[in-house]
């Protein structure tokens, strides 16, 4: 076997992309399936609530609508265990910032499973919608959306979890895309991603070195159209509250309360290793002035395009610490625009590998702790990042993925 074969992957051809694509489907349909069949009154084969993260949420809008204090992490955990005590008296943590608060409101307005339900449909109608901006503008030929959604590994994190990945993926991304398209939109969507701010730092400083004016005054309006609303409806105590809070939520991912395991980010997998958390510290950070400094360069020489949109979303990725794995769904939209390409040497592996690392990264952590994932989405953002700082003629001179009939994006 030569070098050729997983550099030019030229096995991956068109029947063997819908062919995986399909069994990877099949599989988290069967997993989920299984999931359901083996749960008793909503509560999984190993004692957790389906939708687990989604308690959080919804009980965050109940303590709402009784004036009670969502970042009192004693009450909320009381408010959470007097629905549903879980397997070893575990809890989700809720760490969102007030922006996030109305919406958390209407979600505590239903029964849990009904509310979970409407949560996971709207919220992933609207990824869904995300993606199929993308897909129209990368891919002149594609499988069904539906088969690559379904196939999609943090598809199926995210609905297990009933988290707010689809929410937040679908607003960045869509947000990516809009920009040089509809600039005010693009703006409103980054501004509303505010309700998860890790993954933010980089959004304002290649906006402000493209150039894109409308984009930042769109953003800054409907984030503060936002905050005001939740101080409107709440009050300015949450505000003080959830920066209080923010030092304890910065203890609990340094001392693995989340579980390392289920993060992915080099951060996690440093400490996964066994690094000490001031070595771990010290190598996100030099991670991310690496980010930060090469998307910054490729803004400035090269303005904006898609390929950077797509290099911002992964790079959104690796500069903060805090990641789990259904925050990959973002992965999605670089993805689908790097298929659409013609393919220098070993872009295609990295596309499948990015694809289809989420399914096993947890796993591997679990088993024999390795984080399999920090090196991956690096390798994927190094192929953005060439792909932004070149000329934008020079975007067809390799073979395509046998995906689709590429074109450029």
């Amino acid at each position: 076997m030569t070098g050729g074969f997983f550099s030019t992957a030229a096995w991956l051809d068109r029947g063997r992309v819908r062919g995986y694509l399909l069994l990877l489907a099949l599989l988290n349909a069967l997993t989920l399936g299984f999931l359901l069949a083996t749960s008793t009154n909503g509560v999984d084969r190993n004692g957790y609530l389906l939708g687990t993260d989604f308690l959080s949420f919804w009980t965050a809008g109940r303590m709402l609508a009784a004036g009670q204090d969502v970042y009192d992490q004693a009450a909320h955990i009381a408010a959470q265990r007097a629905y549903f005590v879980q397997q070893g008296e575990a809890f989700t943590a809720f760490f969102y910032p007030p922006s996030f608060l109305p919406l958390c409101r209407l979600l505590g307005i239903g029964p849990y499973f009904v509310s979970l339900a409407i949560w996971l449909l709207a919220t992933g109608a609207f990824y869904a919608w995300s993606v199929s901006c993308w897909l129209r503008a990368s891919l002149r030929e594609h499988p069904s959306m539906w088969i690559l959604l379904a196939a999609f590994p943090p598809v199926l994190i995210t609905i297990t979890h009933g988290q707010t990945a689809f929410l937040v993926a679908g607003l960045m991304g869509a947000a990516t895309y809009f920009v040089p398209r509809r600039p005010v939109l693009a703006g409103v969507l980054f501004g509303l991603a505010t309700i998860k701010p890790q993954f933010g730092p980089l959004v304002p400083l290649v906006l402000l070195l493209t150039g894109q004016w409308r984009v930042i005054a769109a953003a800054a309006a409907s984030s503060l159209a936002l905050a005001l609303l939740a101080t409107l409806a709440f009050g300015l105590q949450p505000w003080a509250d959830w920066l209080a809070l923010s030092a304890a939520a910065q203890a609990a991912m340094s001392q693995g309360s989340v579980g390392f395991s289920k993060m992915v980010s080099l951060f996690a997998g440093a400490r996964l290793l066994g690094a000490p958390t001031w070595l771990a510290y010290a190598l996100q950070t030099v991670l991310s002035a690496a980010v930060v400094m090469s998307i910054a360069a490729a803004a400035v020489s090269r303005g904006w395009s898609d390929a950077l949109g797509a290099a911002l979303l992964v790079g959104a990725l690796l500069v903060t610490p805090f990641m789990l794995d259904y925050d990959l769904v973002l992965l999605a939209f670089p993805l689908i625009w790097l298929a659409g390409q013609d393919h220098r040497r070993w872009e295609r592996l990295t596309i499948l590998l990015a694809f289809a690392a989420p399914a096993f990264a947890r796993p591997l952590a679990l088993s024999i702790g390795v984080p399999i994932l920090p090196p991956i989405l690096l390798a994927l953002f190094v192929v953005l990042l060439r792909r932004a700082r070149q000329p934008r003629d020079d975007d067809n001179q390799h073979d395509g993925i046998p995906l689709s009939n590429s074109r450029t994006g």
